[in-house]
């Protein structure tokens, strides 16, 4: 079985076992489901940095900003989407300056909430809209005449029944998977956070590129 097959069994894998009732991965309330290394277009320095930022970051803003507030730190290849909710418009641009300060950050896409804390409810239900995106993706590749987006290149977030979309794309890859993330059941909108690049890199090889203009999807 190739690296690539393994990879794709992984992400089944875990559709399956959140659909039978396992929970995804829920990162300071907000869902989120990463890709794979075993197939990344970033490099594994690079994975190491986005996962030391999601922490350190996120650890910083709850100590600034915990109070009355709900911000979720995601990092793709450095850059960085803070989703959630924060009390007052102040702390949302003081979040989102924190953010663009903080070692190893290219670039931050701030998509913070001027409201209250989203509840229990609300979280679980992102973390299905997640979960059915992810598995939309995995069966979508499967479909269908080449070129296809890989489910394991494009990294989901949920926040408020709004899914943003990550990840190192050819352009034909990000409306593909804008079109799988806008017509799933759950979905309000979408909003890419993609790196949009001519050529895609090949495993662990990253070309330098700037995320495109984030905007809803239609």
């Amino acid at each position: 079985m190739t690296r690539r097959h393994l990879a794709h069994a992984a992400c089944l894998a875990i559709a399956v076992l959140a659909g039978a009732g396992c929970a995804p991965l829920i990162v300071g309330g907000v869902a989120t489901t990463g890709v794979l290394i075993a197939d990344d277009r970033r490099t594994t320095g690079t994975v190491v940095d986005d996962q030391s930022i999601e922490t350190r970051l996120g650890s910083r803003l709850t100590e600034d900003f915990g109070k009355g507030a709900n911000i979720n730190v995601t990092s793709f290849n450095r850059v960085v989407l803070l989703s959630g909710e924060v009390p007052t418009e102040e702390v949302r641009a003081a979040a989102g300056k924190a953010a663009a300060a903080f070692a190893n950050v290219r670039h931050v896409q701030n998509e913070l909430q001027v409201a209250a804390p989203s509840s229990f409810g609300s979280r679980s239900s992102d973390a299905l809209v997640t979960t059915r995106v992810k598995a939309r993706l995995i069966d979508t590749q499967s479909r269908g005449k080449p070129p296809r987006v890989q489910a394991n290149h494009i990294k989901v977030v949920t926040e408020a029944g709004v899914v943003f979309l990550m990840g190192i794309v050819s352009a034909v890859e990000a409306d593909q998977a804008t079109e799988v993330a806008r017509t799933t059941s759950g979905v309000r909108r979408v909003v890419r956070v993609f790196e949009v690049v001519a050529k895609p890199p090949v495993t662990g090889t990253p070309a330098p590129a700037q995320p495109d203009a984030s905007e809803p999807a239609r």
